[in-house]
C-alpha cells in the first residue's frame, strides 16, 4: 500500500492545484484502501461553515473533523451533534480560545477580511507533555481568487522540565487567481478589445524549526505567532518575486506593449503613403502621355481631311 500512496502523491503534485478536490476524489475511488492516509497527507481547499451557536464563520478541515461532524473553535460544539466526540482538556481549550482571538486579529490586520480558525490537540491524549495545532486562514473574492494558509505546528517541551520548547512548523500556501473573460462590448466601453479569461493557481510548502524559551503557556502563542508571521512574509515575497514576476516576463515577451503601438503604426502609415503616392504619380504620368498622343492623332486626322 505504501507504493500506491507514493504513486498517488506523485500524481497529485503534477495535477492542477485548482482541481485538487476532483482529482483526490478520483484517487480515493481508484484506491479506497488508501483513503485515510491520502486525506491526511493531501491539503485540500478550505471550506467555510457557520457556527449554529455563535453565528461566526469557521473553517472545515481534517483537523477539526470527527466522523462526519466538524468542531467549531468558537463554541467547541460539533455540527451535526456527535456523541462521544473528542474533547480538549480545559487548559488546552483555553489556549485554543486565546489563539483564535489572536489569529482573528492578525487576519484582519493583514488580509482585511476572510476567515480564520485554530484547532489544537494533545500529542498524547491527556498527558500535557506537548501539543500540536493547525492555524488556518482563508481570504477569497467573488471572482474566484483565493489565498489559503495552512500552518501545522508541533510543540515539544524539553523532557527535562526546562522552560524551553522545540517548535516544528509546516506551512502550505494555496493561491488561486481568476480573471473572468471580458466581453467585447464592455471592453469597447473602456476603449479596448475583448480579452480572454486567465487562471493562475499553485501551492507552496515550507518548513521551519526553532527552539525557544517560554515562561508560561501564553508564551507559546507569542512564539508560534512570530514563526507564522515570518513564514507568511517569506512565502509572499517568494511568490511575488519569483512566480508573479516570471509570469509577467513571459506575457510581455509574447505580446506587443500598447505604449509602442502608436509609434510603430505611424511609421508604417508613412511608408504606405509614400508607396501609394509614388504609384499614383507614375500612373498619372502615363495617362497624360496617352492623352497627348490621342490629341495629336486627332489633329493630324483633321488636317488630312481639310
Amino acid at each position: 500500500m505504501t507504493d500506491t500512496v507514493s504513486a498517488c502523491l506523485n500524481l497529485m503534485r503534477r495535477m492542477p492545484p485548482k482541481d485538487i478536490e476532483v482529482n483526490l476524489t478520483g484517487l480515493v475511488t481508484l484506491a479506497p484502501d488508501c483513503m485515510d492516509e491520502l486525506l491526511q497527507r493531501i491539503d485540500q481547499p478550505l471550506q467555510e461553515a457557520t457556527d449554529p451557536v455563535t453565528g461566526r464563520q469557521y473553517l472545515l478541515c481534517e483537523y477539526n473533523r470527527d466522523a462526519d461532524s466538524y468542531r467549531s473553535p468558537w463554541s467547541n460544539a460539533y455540527d451535526p451533534p456527535l456523541e462521544d466526540a473528542y474533547e480538549l482538556r480545559d487548559q488546552l481549550r483555553q489556549l485554543e480560545i486565546d489563539a483564535n482571538e489572536l489569529l482573528d486579529a492578525y487576519r484582519e490586520l493583514y488580509y482585511q477580511g476572510g476567515t480564520s480558525s485554530v484547532y489544537l490537540w494533545d500529542l498524547e491524549e491527556g498527558s500535557g507533555k506537548g501539543f500540536a495545532g493547525a492555524f488556518l486562514i482563508k481570504k477569497s473574492t467573488a471572482e474566484g481568487t483565493a489565498w489559503e494558509s495552512i500552518h501545522v505546528i508541533q510543540v515539544d517541551p524539553d523532557v527535562g522540565g526546562g522552560k524551553r520548547a522545540t517548535y516544528k512548523l509546516n506551512s502550505t500556501i494555496m493561491l488561486s487567481v481568476q480573471q473572468q473573460q471580458q466581453s467585447s462590448s464592455s471592453a469597447a466601453a473602456d476603449g479596448g478589445g475583448g480579452s480572454g479569461g486567465t487562471s493562475l493557481s499553485g501551492n507552496m510548502t515550507s518548513a521551519a524549526e526553532q527552539t525557544l524559551a517560554f515562561a508560561s503557556q501564553d508564551d507559546h502563542l507569542s512564539n508560534i505567532g512570530k514563526m507564522i508571521e515570518k513564514m507568511e512574509n517569506d512565502v509572499r515575497m517568494s511568490i511575488d518575486g519569483v512566480y508573479v514576476q516570471k509570469t509577467r516576463q513571459i506575457l510581455c515577451s509574447v505580446r506587443r506593449s500598447n505604449a509602442s503601438a502608436p509609434a510603430q503604426g505611424a511609421a508604417f502609415t508613412s511608408q504606405l503613403n509614400q508607396a501609394i503616392g509614388a504609384h499614383g504619380a507614375k500612373r498619372d504620368g502615363g495617362l497624360a502621355a496617352q492623352i497627348a498622343a490621342l490629341n495629336f492623332k486627332k489633329t493630324a486626322a483633321a488636317a488630312q481631311e481639310g
